[in-house]
């Protein structure tokens, strides 16, 4: 087994970059597993990012909705990863480590430029994959960040701030390419 030092990674990042900046600078065309480190530190450094948002301001979508497509988007990750037979962190120690934005606007503000650049990120990554099936996991994670959390954040720019009603937009599932997002 190889082993990759992904939440190290995910900790600098989170040190020395806004709350919510990903890895997408830094990612030139990368292997399939540093393509799958990239790809969890970004789930890992989003969760840890709207965690501080919902402990801050509550249980406000679209947080609330994200959040659980974020765990599941790292779950899938991890699941190709066990695939390949590469080790990684299982928990997320980046958890408690981000302050939240000042206001709600700030933080749904924070939300599209995350997700702006974690679609830019598999945008630099996909191209190098060559297991279909990490490029699938993949394809599937920039297909949630462009068509859903994209989307609901920019809603929540365009409120003010404001908390959206109801349950959202299939609460964060559903509708991707052959999976839930």
């Amino acid at each position: 087994m190889r082993h990759f030092k992904i939440l190290p990674l995910a900790a600098a990042l989170a040190v020395s970059a806004p709350a919510c900046s990903t890895p997408a600078e830094s990612a030139p065309a990368a292997t399939d597993a540093e393509a799958l480190e990239l790809a969890l530190a970004d789930e890992y450094l989003a969760e840890a990012t709207y965690t501080a948002v919902l402990e801050k301001f509550g249980n406000v979508r679209p947080f609330s909705n994200i959040i659980s497509a974020e765990r599941h988007h790292a779950d899938l990750v991890k699941a190709e990863m066990d695939r390949l037979g590469l080790e990684y962190s299982p928990s997320n120690d980046l958890a408690g480590q981000i302050e939240a934005p000042e206001t709600l606007l700030s933080a749904c503000e924070t939300g599209v430029t995350a997700e702006e650049e974690n679609i830019a990120l598999y945008d630099r990554l996909l191209p190098g994959i060559v297991d279909p099936q990490v490029r699938e996991t993949l394809t599937k994670l920039q297909w949630a960040s462009r068509e859903r959390h994209l989307p609901a954040f920019e809603r929540c720019v365009a409120r003010g701030g404001q908390a959206g009603q109801g349950a959202g937009q299939g609460r964060g599932f559903g509708g991707g390419p052959g999976r839930n997002n």
